[in-house]
């Protein structure tokens, strides 16, 4: 299996909600501690994260959850329509949506999409929501380009079968940005969604609105390590060539479980091509 449940994940049952724990959830949070640090304490208590939060909702009522795409209906048993193939579905869980499809890439397009973005590759940068640009970060240590949304027909091709797997419009999606990661490269345990406390998430927001959701793309695989895992639900996802995991976050906020990030490589490199859902048309 391309996806397994850490060995010392907390099964997703959960210990009676009580007036002591309401207490003590709503004690933290005036003190100062972050939810993600409520929610952290919660989960290692022996609660599962999707009761985690839960038990967190109350705090969390007044924030909007955005629509988010949605995996499209299983058929004949674990496979689903990408209306040019159809995709396996080899993990899944429902809340938070977490889904890793076994075949969504042919070899054929994994490396035509190698061929054409390595002349291109720079050291990848990350979001900085300070500014609403862009910078240099030290959690983050490959180097990647961006196609041009529709640029040829392999991207074409396959940002077509993402919109109808997951039920969301082409052009509510960023470029599709593929990168590589070398022997030591690794991105470090972080979120997807800008966060909406910053000074320059306003700016980032005009070009389509919140992200929604990640879809990450395994081009090629190392010989060792290299796995993306969520900290939190206790995933950890093989990087396989041609498969792919979809997660979603309808609130930019650590209760989404969103939390992510790619283990080093060990040996070999790791390719990868990443889509980000935004809930707007990206411009």
């Amino acid at each position: 299996m391309p996806a397994t449940r850490s060995a010392t994940a907390q099964p997703d049952a959960a210990p009676a909600m009580t007036p002591e724990l309401r207490v003590w959830i709503d004690d933290h949070l005036a003190q100062g501690h972050s939810m993600e640090q409520v929610l952290t304490a919660i989960v290692t208590a022996g609660w599962g994260p999707a009761n985690a939060v839960l038990a967190l909702r109350p705090a969390t009522e007044a924030m909007a959850a955005l629509p988010i795409p949605a995996l499209a209906p299983l058929k004949s048993g674990n496979m689903v329509d990408a209306g040019d193939k159809w995709v396996e579905v080899t993990y899944y869980i429902r809340e938070p949506e977490v889904a890793v499809f076994g075949n969504l890439l042919s070899v054929a397009e994994c490396d035509a999409m190698i061929d054409a973005a390595r002349p291109r590759l720079s050291r990848s940068l990350t979001v900085d929501t300070t500014t609403g640009g862009e910078e240099l970060h030290v959690d983050r240590t490959s180097e990647g380009m961006f196609f041009d949304r529709g640029e040829n027909e392999v991207v074409q091709r396959v940002e077509a079968r993402i919109a109808r797997l997951i039920g969301w419009p082409v052009g509510n999606g960023e470029s599709l940005q593929v990168l590589r990661y070398p022997p030591g490269a690794e991105y470090k345990a972080h979120y997807d969604y800008f966060d909406p406390a910053a000074t320059g998430t306003s700016v980032i927001l005009q070009r389509g609105g919140q992200r929604v959701a990640t879809l990450i793309m395994y081009l090629r695989e190392p010989e060792q390590g290299g796995s993306t895992v969520f900290p939190v639900l206790g995933i950890r996802v093989a990087p396989k060539r041609g498969t792919a995991v979809f997660f979603s976050y309808a609130l930019a906020h650590p209760c989404s479980l969103s939390l992510h990030g790619g283990e080093p490589v060990v040996a070999g490199e790791k390719w990868i091509a990443t889509k980000w859902l935004r809930a707007h048309p990206f411009v």
